[in-house]
């Protein structure tokens, strides 16, 4: 007889591997508890929590099904850069200039739990609002989290898009700050030397402490961060 931990653990396992994708149902909660030999009740507690972490929708009626954009919602949310530009009612677009397989600085590999001659996905991808720079994004995915990056070429959907909906995470760490457009982030920006740009740094980790992805966003002046409670 399994208590509700080790059921919890279970069924994130599952969702991690894929084996209940996002936006798949459940089986019911009877057929949970008859196949891990514990009652109802415990089933519930289990899925209850991994709903309140965000990993599951529960609709009443309807049945529990893994969320389409699975997140912690104590922590927080990874915007999808598209619906972002759409919403403010303009045309989204984007171009992935480089996607490389390399060996990561240290700091990535410590992430990402990598040796030293491990290597991981490297992107650059500059995304576009009505045709103009809006964010140039550096990133790094770690393959051994998400095996199924390999077969991505990120170019129909970016990589941030690809890896809401497909990467499940538990956490991360995110930072805010700023730097001066050098000539790169000029040129690629669409904007002079030495102008003021937001800076968004992002990375997080899997179910099981694993480190997913490292990004980096930059975006063109005059970006504005806004976020509600």
């Amino acid at each position: 007889m399994q208590g509700w931990l080790e059921i919890k653990a279970e069924v994130s396992r599952r969702i991690n591997v894929r084996e209940w994708p996002p936006g798949s149902l459940l089986p019911a909660e009877t057929a949970l508890a008859n196949e891990f030999g514990c009652a109802r009740a415990t089933v519930n507690r289990a899925l209850r929590e991994l709903a309140e972490a965000g990993l599951l929708v529960r609709r009443r009626r309807a049945g529990t099904v893994v969320a389409e954009h699975p997140v912690r919602k104590a922590s927080f949310d990874i915007p999808v850069i598209r619906l972002e530009v759409e919403q403010a009612g303009r045309r989204y677009a984007h171009r992935v200039l480089h996607r490389l397989h390399e060996t990561p600085p240290a700091s990535v590999r410590t992430l990402f739990g990598l040796v030293a001659t491990a290597r991981a996905i490297k992107l650059d991808t500059l995304h576009l609002a009505d045709d103009m720079p809006y964010a140039w994004e550096t990133r790094w995915i770690n393959t051994k989290a998400v095996p199924d990056a390999r077969q991505q070429d990120f170019e129909a959907v970016s990589a941030n898009e690809w890896l809401v909906r497909n990467a499940p995470f538990s956490g991360g760490r995110y930072t805010v700050g700023a730097r001066l457009a050098g000539a790169e982030l000029s040129a690629a920006l669409n904007c002079g030397s030495g102008e003021p740009l937001v800076v968004v740094e992002r990375n997080t980790v899997d179910l099981d402490g694993l480190g997913i992805t490292q990004v980096q966003l930059v975006y063109a002046p005059g970006h504005l961060l806004r976020g509600g409670i």
